[in-house]
C-alpha cells in the first residue's frame, strides 16, 4: 500500500515550493538529477532475518520514556532519541522494529532534499508481507515535523506500519493532517541531509515491498541503506551470574563428570 499525504497538500507545496509529499508514498514526480560520481553501495547478499518478525502480533514491548537509536548506514551514522510521551503508540512501534532488526539493510527509498528522506520497508519481502496490514492507530500530533524529526509515514488515518521519514526541512504544514512526530535526529543529521537523492522518487514501493533488496540492487544500485540500527542507550541489561563463594573444604573430593 503506498504511502501518502492529502492531496490538498501537494497543491500547496506546487504553488509554494518544488517539491513533493512524504509519502508512503504516490505517483512520480520530476527526479533529482543523478550525481554521476557517486559510487554504488552493494547490500548484503542474505541478510539475517528475526524470524520473530515474521510475526507483528508478538512484538508489542513497551519503549522506554527515553532512548537512543544509532543508525549506521551507507552516508554515515546518525543517533536519533526517542521521547515516548511525544506519541506513545509510534514510539513503541519503533522500539519493536529497531530490536528485531526491521531496519538492517533496507534502504533510503525516497529523498526529496529540503523535504524529507524516507525508508522502512523491509529488505525480505516475506517480512514486508505480513507487516503490511500491521497497522497502529495514530497518536496526537503534540510535535512539530521541525528539521530533523522522525515521523511515520502513512496511507490514511490509522494505517502507520513500518514506514518513516526524516524532515529534511520545517513541515510544519504536515502537523494539522495528523503526521505525529516521535523521535528526533540529535547526533549526524548532516549525515541524514546527505543521503543519496539522484533518483528522487523512482522507486515503485510496491516493487520494493513484493521484491525487496533484488529489486533495488538491480534497478536503482546507489542508493544509501541501513547497515544496522540498535538501541544504544538505555544500554541493554547485561545478566550475569553472581560469583559463587568459595566452597568449604571437604574431606572427599567433589564428584566430578567423566
Amino acid at each position: 500500500m503506498k504511502r501518502f499525504v492529502p492531496l490538498y497538500f501537494i497543491a500547496l507545496l506546487i504553488a509554494f515550493a518544488p517539491v513533493t509529499t512524504p509519502a508512503q508514498a504516490q505517483s512520480q514526480s520530476a527526479t533529482p538529477a543523478a550525481k554521476p560520481a557517486a559510487a554504488a553501495h552493494p547490500h548484503s547478499t542474505a541478510p539475517h532475518t528475526d524470524p520473530a518478525l515474521l510475526h507483528p502480533a508478538t512484538l508489542t514491548a513497551k519503549a522506554p520514556d527515553q532512548y537512543e537509536v544509532t543508525f549506521k548506514t551507507t552516508a554515515g551514522d546518525f543517533v536519533v532519541t526517542v521521547t515516548r510521551s511525544w506519541a506513545p503508540l509510534g514510539a513503541d512501534r519503533f522500539y519493536n522494529l529497531v530490536k528485531h532488526g526491521f531496519f538492517t539493510d533496507a534502504a533510503f527509498f525516497r529523498v526529496v532534499p529540503g523535504f524529507i528522506v524516507q525508508f522502512g520497508l523491509s529488505a525480505n519481502p516475506a517480512v514486508n508481507k505480513v507487516w503490511d496490514k500491521a497497522s497502529i492507530k495514530d497518536d496526537p500530533v503534540t510535535q512539530s515535523n521541525h528539521t530533523g524529526y522522525l515521523t511515520f509515514a502513512t496511507a490514511g488515518p490509522n494505517t502507520r506500519t513500518t514506514q518513516l521519514f526524516i524532515n529534511l526541512g520545517e513541515n510544519g504544514s504536515l502537523d494539522g493532517q495528523g503526521f505525529a512526530a516521535f523521535g528526533q535526529v540529535t547526533t549526524g543529521m548532516d549525515v541524514a541531509q546527505k543521503i543519496y537523492n539522484g533518483y528522487g522518487e523512482s522507486p515503485d514501493q510496491a516493487l520494493i515491498t513484493s521484491q525487496g533488496k533484488a529489486y533495488l540492487d538491480k534497478s536503482f544500485p546507489k542508493l544509501d541503506h541501513i547497515i544496522s540500527a540498535t538501541v544504544t542507550s538505555p544500554a541493554p541489561a547485561v545478566h550475569t551470574t553472581p560469583a559463587h563463594k568459595a566452597a568449604p573444604a571437604a574431606s572427599k573430593p567433589a564428584p566430578a563428570q567423566q
